[in-house]
């Protein structure tokens, strides 16, 4: 058994998040940089060439890429044989986030109750924790600000068995051409397909961490990803919304077993930045 203080993960959580928020993944930069190469259109060309120019900047300058500094998801790989000690786990990830957000000058965008006073709660928390037990004695994390400019264009659809996937291809492509504009362009797709309502659109959020030039272990989803990818970027949709070849620097799926009589497919995008941040403890 090993014992990691719950002060270790707030300190860890909390440079993840001005580091997610500061400084573009280096798979997400390459993403661009081919992206505007292979853009034809001028103007394409050219809003691609300021996204990289952008994350430049913030880098150099140590400010965040968006103003839109998101709400903070945290995915967490914890070995059974790792024992917190010092307190609790949730409020050690919340003390993180409040710990980033603060010291680090990002956007509070968070409010503690959704429908009546939407009161701001002052540092960015709570956070949305994912927490998974896995073999070993370490602990992933994984910090992914996600903004919502994207993340109100996700959508879930229950689909029956015999829909299949000319229903799914119909459903992806009519998502990315609603969400226009709004999810800042060229975007990610990160695409769950399968388990329950909520396992798949906790696969579609997944999907949205793993590197965009990775492909599935899967043959069939790898070329999946591949045909989607060209699906969305025959929309026409084109960087920030304002035409050109490429709207989708990448499509991820992620899938799951699910009951006979269900297909369960969630759609959750993600901007240019695709801001996320790990270590290891």
């Amino acid at each position: 058994m090993r014992t990691i203080d719950a002060s270790q993960i707030t300190e860890a959580i909390a440079k993840l998040a001005v580091d997610a928020n500061y400084y573009l993944s280096d798979d997400m930069r390459s993403a661009l940089e081919t992206a505007k190469e292979q853009e034809e259109s001028p103007l394409g060309k050219a809003i691609i060439g300021q996204l990289v120019e952008n994350a430049c900047i913030a880098r150099d300058e140590q400010v965040p890429i968006c103003q839109d500094t998101g709400m903070a998801v945290i995915f967490m790989e914890i070995g059974q044989d790792v024992h917190i000690a010092g307190g609790s786990l949730s409020d050690a990830v919340n003390a993180g986030v409040a710990k980033g957000y603060t010291e680090g000058y990002l956007r509070k965008s968070v409010v503690s109750e959704p429908l009546f006073n939407r009161k701001n709660t002052g540092n960015n928390t709570p956070a949305v924790l994912h927490t998974t037990i896995v073999p070993g004695d370490k602990i992933k994390i994984v910090l992914a600000p996600k903004g919502f400019g994207s993340e109100n264009m996700s959508a879930l659809k229950m689909y029956k068995p015999s829909d299949g996937l000319p229903a799914i291809k119909k459903f992806l492509v009519d998502t990315i051409f609603n969400a226009g504009p709004n999810p800042c362009p060229p975007i990610v797709v990160g695409i769950g397909i399968g388990g329950t309502m909520e396992k798949a659109a906790f696969l579609a959020k997944k999907a949205l961490i793993r590197p965009v030039n990775q492909r599935n272990s899967h043959p069939e989803y790898a070329k999946l990803e591949q045909e989607f990818l060209s699906l969305v970027n025959q929309t026409g949709v084109g960087a920030q919304g304002l035409g050109g070849r490429i709207t989708a620097l990448a499509v991820n799926i992620e899938y799951y077993p699910t009951h006979i009589a269900g297909l369960p497919v969630a759609i959750n995008i993600n901007c240019h930045a695709t801001r996320h941040a790990e270590v290891e403890l």
